[in-house]
């Protein structure tokens, strides 16, 4: 690959949002699944997005989150310069393991490095915030924070932004993508706008105990923790045999299950490799059985985030 200071490539990983106990506020970032960009140094101001494999998105730059989240950094830092920007997509739009946010986080990981001073991470995760509003219509960072930061990391609040980055043990992920769609705007119209006291206060509780976890390694915490009584009970209803998936990851002794995102993609979380793998052969299995197509990708969590190929 190309890695020249006016012309590079980037790897923006795709990313697990939510993690059941921290909505808006939690997401981690998986190894070996992401998109790959290609960015270019140009005299002529603003941003061009020149192709796009992989998925069909707008090449318009309001219209695309990348050419977005790219034109409000240039704008924002006041660039003599413009970028051209190639977009090869590896994660589905829709699939939610964080399509739109590896597109806006890359845009933005991939200016900065053109730049001659370039800016912090934090800085970078509010203009790749400008773009993932274009997908969800909010500007929200749980998934454009682990795809820049890698690892595990803590919205810990927006005005100002605050991003924490979490321990990160060593665990094994699975990844199943039912091939259905399900827009991020619609997953969130199906919310309640309001909730009993009793589940805000067990969902702080959850949250709680999963960021003490990480810090003094409780395994039996964690494994406690990553349990949601606000978010999934909803949405759980659109995702096609979500409870006997559930059943077969329990069955498999993963000991965290839940949507990712807003879905359809589902996470599993175990200790072992080989408690993952037997999980995503048998989901695999009852899919086919129905007759529908699923991706499956077993993981590790990625603790780099956006990389120069």
């Amino acid at each position: 690959m190309t890695n020249q200071k006016n012309n590079i490539t980037i790897f923006a990983p795709a990313t697990v949002a939510n993690v059941n106990c921290g909505f808006d506020t939690l997401g981690f970032a998986l190894e070996g699944i992401g998109d790959t960009m290609v960015f270019t140094k140009v005299p002529t101001p603003g941003v061009r997005i020149t192709q796009v494999t992989g998925a069909d998105i707008p090449l318009e730059t309001s219209q695309n989150v990348a050419g977005v989240a790219a034109q409000a950094m240039l704008d924002g830092v006041q660039a003599d310069f413009g970028v051209e920007i190639a977009i090869h997509k590896r994660i589905r739009p829709g699939s939610g393991i964080g399509s739109s946010s590896a597109s806006a986080a890359g845009a933005v990981f991939g200016v900065n490095q053109l730049l001659d001073k370039p800016l912090s991470l934090s800085e970078l995760t509010q203009y790749a915030m400008k773009g993932e509003a274009i997908a969800s219509g909010q500007e929200h960072a749980d998934n454009v924070a682990p795809c820049l930061y890698g690892g595990i990391t803590l919205v810990t609040g927006y005005d100002p932004l605050h991003i924490v980055a979490l321990p990160v043990p060593e665990l094994y992920v699975g990844i199943l993508h039912p091939h259905i769609k399900i827009a991020t705007k619609d997953a969130r119209e199906i919310l309640p706008k309001h909730i009993p006291l009793k589940d805000a206060i067990a969902q702080t509780q959850y949250l709680s105990g999963f960021v003490a976890a990480l810090y003094t390694q409780d395994t039996q915490l964690l494994e406690n923790s990553i349990k949601d009584v606000l978010i999934t009970p909803y949405r759980k209803a659109l995702i096609p045999y979500y409870d006997e998936l559930e059943n077969l990851a329990k069955d498999q002794e993963c000991f965290a299950f839940g949507i990712s995102g807003s879905g359809p993609s589902l996470f599993s979380l175990s200790r072992k490799k080989e408690h993952i793998d037997n999980y995503l052969t048998q989901s695999k299995q009852l899919f086919a059985q129905q007759g529908l197509e699923v991706d499956a990708y077993a993981s590790k969590i990625n603790t780099s985030g956006c990389t120069l190929c």
